[in-house]
C-alpha cells in the first residue's frame, strides 16, 4: 500500500523492492500525485539504474498525471527534467 500524506510537504522517498514488485508504478503514482498536488516537476528527482526504466517512468508519470490535468500534462514532460539514469543525472551536474 502507498500513503501519500496528508498534504504537507512530502519528504524524500526511497523505494527498494525486488524485481516485478511495483516500483516504477509507485513511483509514477508517487510523483504524479505531488505534481498534481501542486509540486513544481523540476524540482522532482526520479533515478533509476537504466535507461528504459527512466524513460518508461517519465512516461507514466505524464499519462497518469496526464488523466487528472487533461490537456496541461503536456507541460509535464518538458518539465520533468531530472529523470533518469544515475551516471546520467551525474553527467548532467
Amino acid at each position: 500500500a502507498v500513503v501519500h500524506g496528508d498534504g504537507k510537504v512530502a519528504a524524500p522517498l526511497l523505494v527498494i523492492a525486488g524485481a516485478g514488485s511495483g516500483k516504477t508504478n509507485t513511483l509514477a503514482h508517487r510523483v504524479a500525485h505531488l505534481i498534481v498536488k501542486g509540486a513544481d516537476p523540476r524540482r522532482i528527482l526520479l533515478m533509476t539504474f537504466s535507461r528504459r526504466a527512466a524513460s518508461e517512468m517519465a512516461k507514466r508519470v505524464e499519462r497518469i498525471a496526464g488523466e487528472v490535468l487533461g490537456r496541461d500534462a503536456a507541460i509535464i514532460a518538458d518539465a520533468l527534467a531530472w529523470a533518469g539514469t544515475f551516471h546520467g543525472i551525474g553527467a548532467r551536474l
